[in-house]
Order: structure tokens, then C-alpha cells, then sequence
């Protein structure tokens, strides 16, 4: 189909929305297909998600925190409406386009719902690119949909995509809203088969759905940066660093640019050369005299502000000004102090190792800067200075190397995976401190080894964190191996347990996971033809009370010794959800003797007595139970509209 045809089969409505997108300010990019690979994300169906029992791990709150799902991405993210515009961020590394990394069905342009999988593109066809924007295009759609208005995406990719990627996210971001570019050292060492520039770094592409409501946080410190904090003086603030007592900007800051008499040994010293005291005046004034010496303004006719000089010197510039009595006593003051903690501008030793002698030095308190260090445009090493992405290098100390994650991968499943990359821990958990709440969601669309998820396990074990996860990944069901089974949910299932192939032991990190796959294509017809698991598994994964979709989360009720005949979960506020449905053709309304039966299920499970009830009808009257209709809710609830079963992006 050409650019034409599909202009022509479109709504009025959309075409004036494209005129209106073209005509604007930013970017707008091009493509074959492009018309169609837009409209995608509202054509696909959602699918029924089918819990895995036995691939899924932890305990029941830990199942009921964090998702692993089995299936296509884009059918997923449209199964997720219940998430939709509650997620904190995205962070995932999609198919690069190296040649038979990724599938593309032709069909799809039409169908996005059609089962067959396509071919692999290889590195030789001529509409590798594009293929790869036609794929890519609708996934990105529905990740700034699932975004909250404050959340952030995170993704990665390499030189071979990394522009048309750009400016993609350029159009359906917004170029105000591109948080940073990093570009992180993926190997140490060039290899031997690379052809001309050896490729070592890679990238990540980090946007903000809304750039005024986006928080970039700070990172922890190493343990190397924290051990160098000291406590030589017994200070009851704790542990600090020593730093300059100057900071560039004497050009522009000439009124902090003056000599400071040494009580020690009477010596002025000044700022170096293009750099200022780092306070103002009078607060340099009170910091010395913090040693129990009193200053004095005087000229030194050396051209700059009036020096601060001990009160009561004779000649500052002396050579012999170390033997002026006003020196000598305030020596003996500045000793005094100098026997407790020093106050936070002290007096450094001398190259000679002569107490006090030395140049003014600055007490930086590690508890002052334990939130963690804040990023920089260079990460070699662990300095405090202003907040300023934009184009970030992270050296591979930072963010460790590709061969690093597949060693951590190894550790955990064993070798034989088949996977050659894999992003480092340290990567993805830098990544995460930076723009993900403490409590806040992450998702993974193209989830792989399940990097995501063990960082953000792992975080939360080492900071208290509480962070959930939604990991998405199909692998490859044509060659028997859909490793969303064998290695995706086994790396998690490993790392919740402590059960790590490599030897040495491992505390388990907790929490845990339900594993869910997708399966039949929600409409009306199909669900009113489910049996009654299959609507447990449709109504948990949909369920949505109405303004607090955040807190909508169900815990599952199923696992009881003696099974109740409708509770089936619970929700954060605890109350129990109910199911009246045996199937089709088949107990499905709720009557008197029902709702009878559900108190008593909830009084047993010792729930509120708010009943949630699902059924196909409601033959009674009361207040205390909130209704959803089988199958009208569940379709509104996956974002259906009911009148005509299409998927569509409002809520």
C-alpha cells in the first residue's frame, strides 16, 4: 500500500490532525508507511493475561507487587490499561537492528492483531530501517501513554539506529523534553574484527513526558568516595572531606577576591588566580574569626578589595610578621581552638608539616551530601557539582561493560543463555536512582535477560526502596524457546530465592513476581464464553476502581485450603472482589442468595463489608456493593469503548 492509499483511507478528523502536526514548530519525520505505523497502537487489542502459577515466585505480596508477562509488546501495552498513565518510567533496550534481532509481519500495517510473527530482518534488506521505525513507532506511542505526566524514558541503542530513534522521540516527546543523551562505555578494549572506528560506547536516550514535572535525582555514593570522608578532629558533625575554600568566578566576582591573614604564621593568603573566596565577605569574615583572632579591614595596595588582617598587626607584609605580638597571641588563640573540632574553614598544614601554616581549606560533611552525588556531564569520578546533563559520557567505572552483565547473568542462570550483551547492573541501577521514585513503577517492554528487574529487587534490598516492576518479553516461541519462561522469569525467580547457579551464596533479594501469559483477545464474545479461571485471570488483570487506579492492585485470594465460591482478591483498602461466574451458560447474576454467601466469604477472610461484585446481572438492591457488569466493565476497563469494542487512548 502506498502513502496515498493510506492518506486516503483515513477519517477526516485524522487528516486534519496530521495537516495541523505538519504545519507546527518541531520535529516531523518521514517514512514509508509512516500513516499506518501511527494509527497501530489504537488498532490492537488487548488479550486476556493467563497466570503461570508455577513460573511465578515470592510470596503473595510480593506476587501481587511486580508482573512478568509472556507476549508481544505491543499487545501487552495495550493490556495494561489499568497502568495507563501511572508509570514512573520506562527504562528498556529494544532490537537494534543487527540483523535477525527483530520480526516484521507486512500484515500488521493492516492488522496489528495478526498472530503471525513475520520474518526476521536481516542486516542486508534494503528496508531494514524502516521496517525498523514502522516496528518501533506504535511501541513508542503506547510507552509515552503508560508514562504519568512526570515520567521519564529511559531507552537504549546503538550507533546503528540512534538518529532515526532521535528524532522519533523528538516528535512524540518533544525536543524540551529530552532529558539526556548518555553515552556509556560498553567494552575497555577495541575488538580485533571491527572494521575501521572500533564501536566501545552505546547509548541511552532519556526523555520526560513533561520536562517541568521530571525529577533527576542523585546517586549513591561508592564505598571508595564514602571511605575517604574523616573525622581527624572528633567534629560532632561527623565525617567530611577537605575541599577548596575558593571557587572560579574571580573575574566576575572581584569583591571576593582579597588576602586572609594566617593566625598561624601570620602569612595573607589569597584565592588563585581566576577563582574567589566561596562565601561573601562578612561570612569569610566570621569563618576566620572562628579561630578566636579578631580582623581588620587594610588596604595592601596589591590592587585588589581590602585585605581581612589580624587586628593590631603593624605590617602584614613583613618578612618577619610571624614575631609580631599581635601574631603571637593570635597563634596561641588559633592553637587553643585548633585542640577541639575545627571549625568548618580551617587552617591546613604547611608543605613542612607546620600546624595551621598552610592554605584555607573547606570542610565538606558527608552528611550533607548523603542523598548521593549529583550527575554531572562527566562521571569519571565523584565530584559535587551542579546538575547539567545534556550530553553525558559515563566511563565504564560508572556504568560498568557489556561483558560485565553477561558475567552477572551467567552467576545468576548459568551459562548458555546465548546472550553475547547484556547491560550491566550498574548501568540500569544508575538509571533508576536518576529518575524513578523511591515508590515508584518501572517498565521494561523489551525485558530480555531481566536486567530491570534484578536492579530494581536489588535496590530495593540495599536502600529500602519499594519499587515495582512490569517486565515484557516474548523470545522466540518458533524455536521452542520462548524465554520469557527459561530465562527472563528464571533470573527473577532466582534472585527473589538466593538460588543462584555460581556457587557462592546469595541472599535472596525477596519480594517476588506473578507470571502471567497473553492469550485470547478480549471482546464480548469471548468473554462471555471464559471459564471461570479464565475470568478470575481477565478481571484481576482489569479490575479499576473508579480515581484510584494507582492503588487498584489486587492481591489473589485463591489459594485456600477450602476454595470460596465467588472471592477472589482483595484490593490495598481491603475489600474483597467477587466473581459470580461458574462459565457460560451457567450461575452468573447476582440474586439474595449470593450476596448472603459473599458476606459470609468476607467476614470469614476478615474483609470490609464494601462488596466489589462482578456478574452478568444484578437482580438486587443494596449499598453496600458496587457493581461492574460482565462483559461492559472489563471492556471499559481495558480501555475498550463498549459501543463499538475499539481500543482508544483516553483515560
Amino acid at each position: 500500500m502506498d502513502e496515498l492509499t493510506e492518506l486516503e483511507s483515513l477519517p477526516v478528523e485524522r487528516l486534519i490532525e496530521m495537516i495541523r502536526e505538519k504545519t507546527g514548530a518541531g520535529v516531523n519525520l518521514s517514512f514509508p508507511g509512516k500513516v499506518l505505523a501511527r494509527q497501530l497502537g489504537r488498532r490492537v487489542r488487548p488479550r486476556n493475561q493467563r497466570t503461570v502459577k508455577a513460573l511465578s515466585a515470592g510470596d503473595e505480596h510480593g506476587r501481587s507487587r511486580n508482573l512478568v508477562i509472556e507476549g508481544d509488546n505491543l499487545q501487552a501495552l495495550a493490556s495494561l490499561y489499568r497502568e495507563r498513565g501511572q508509570i514512573d518510567m520506562i527504562l528498556t533496550d529494544p532490537p537494534y537492528n543487527t540483523g535477525g534481532d527483530f520480526r516484521y509481519n507486512d500484515k500488521w500495517d493492516q492488522d496489528p492483531n495478526d498472530p503471525d510473527m513475520g520474518e526476521f530482518v536481516g542486516s542486508d534488506d534494503p528496508a531494514k530501517h524502516t521496517k525498523w521505525m514502522k516496528f518501533m513507532y506504535p511501541r513508542l506511542q503506547m510507552m509515552r501513554a503508560m508514562l504519568k505526566p512526570s515520567g521519564v524514558l529511559a531507552i537504549c541503542i546503538d550507533s546503528r539506529e540512534l538518529f532515526h530513534l532521535g528524532q522519533m522521540l523528538d516528535e512524540l516527546f518533544g525536543e524540551d523534553n529530552r532529558l539526556a543523551i548518555i553515552n556509556w562505555q560498553k567494552m575497555t578494549s577495541p575488538k580485533n574484527h571491527d572494521k575501521g572506528v572500533s564501536t566501545a560506547t552505546e547509548y541511552v536516550l532519556v526523555y520526560s513526558k513533561n520536562s517541568s514535572l521530571a525529577r533527576t535525582g542523585r546517586l549513591t555514593h561508592s564505598e571508595a568516595t564514602a571511605s575517604s570522608y574523616k573525622n581527624r578532629d572528633n567534629d560532632p558533625r561527623g565525617a567530611w572531606t577537605s575541599t577548596d575554600a575558593t571557587l572560579m568566578g574571580g573575574p566576575t566576582h572581584p569583591g571576593q577576591v582579597y588576602g586572609i591573614q594566617n593566625p598561624f604564621s601570620g602569612k595573607v593568603h589569597y584565592p588563585q588566580v581566576g577563582r574567589c573566596w566561596r562565601n561573601e565577605r562578612e561570612k569569610m569574615r566570621s569563618a576566620a574569626e572562628k579561630w578566636g583572632v579578631d580582623y581588620e579591614d587594610r588596604d595592601l595596595d596589591d590592587g585588589l578589595r581590602p585585605a581581612l588582617v589580624i587586628k593590631g598587626v603593624v605590617d602584614p607584609l613583613s618578612p618577619k610578621v610571624s614575631k609580631d605580638p599581635a601574631v603571637v597571641a593570635a597563634r596561641e588563640a588559633a592553637l587553643e581552638v585548633r585542640e577541639g573540632p575545627w571549625p568548618q574553614f580551617y587552617w591546613n598544614n604547611s608543605r613542612e608539616r607546620k600546624t595551621g601554616e598552610g592554605e584555607l581549606r573547606y570542610k565538606t560533611y558527608l552528611s550533607d551530601v548523603a542523598v548521593g552525588v549529583v550527575p554531572t556531564t562527566f562521571w569519571a569520578d565523584d565530584d559535587f557539582e551542579t546538575v547539567d546533563l545534556g550530553s553525558a559520557s559515563w566511563e565504564h567505572e560508572e556504568s560498568a561493560t557489556s561483558d560485565a552483565g553477561v558475567k552477572e547473568l551467567n552467576a545468576v542462570v548459568g551459562r548458555g543463555h546465548g546472550f553475547e550483551t547484556v547491560k550491566p547492573l550498574r548501568l540500569i541501577t544508575k538509571i533508576i536512582q536518576l529518575w524513578c521514585p523511591n515508590d515508584g513503577v518501572v517498565l521494561d517492554p523489551f525485558a530480555g535477560s531481566g536486567t530491570t528487574g534484578h536492579a530494581v529487587l536489588m535496590l530495593n534490598r540495599e536502600a529500602g526502596t519499594t519499587r515495582r516492576f512490569i517486565l515484557i518479553e516474548q523470545g522466540r516461541p518458533d524455536n521452542g524457546d520462548s524465554y520469557a519462561r527459561t530465562l527472563t522469569a528464571d533470573r527473577m525467580r532466582r534472585v527473589v530465592d538466593g538460588a543462584w547457579a555460581s556457587k557462592r551464596k546469595r541472599p535472596p533479594l525477596g519480594s517476588g513476581f506473578t507470571f502471567k501469559s497473553l492469550e485470547k483477545k478480549v471482546d464480548a464474545k469471548t468473554l462471555l464464553m471464559m471459564e471461570r479461571d479464565e475470568m478470575i485471570d481477565t478481571v484481576i488483570a482489569s479490575h479499576s476502581s473508579t480515581g484510584s487506579r494507582r492503588n487498584a492492585v489486587l492481591i489473589p485470594l485463591g489459594d485456600n485450603e477450602e476454595p470460596y465460591t465467588y472471592l477472589v482478591a482483595r484490593n490495598a483498602s481491603n475489600e474483597g472482589i467477587y466473581l459470580v461466574w461458574s462459565g457460560a451458560g451457567s450461575n452468573t447474576d447476582l440474586t439474595e442468595e449470593a450476596y448472603e454467601e459473599i458476606t459470609e466469604e468476607a467476614e470469614a477472610a476478615g474483609l470490609a463489608d464494601v462488596y466489589h461484585v462482578y456478574s452478568r446481572r444484578n437482580l438486587i438492591v443494596t449499598d453496600d456493593v458496587v457493581w461492574y457488569q460482565i462483559p461492559d466493565r472489563i471492556l471499559s476497563d481495558f480501555g475498550l469503548d463498549v459501543r463499538t469494542e475499539s481500543f482508544t487512548e483516553e483515560g
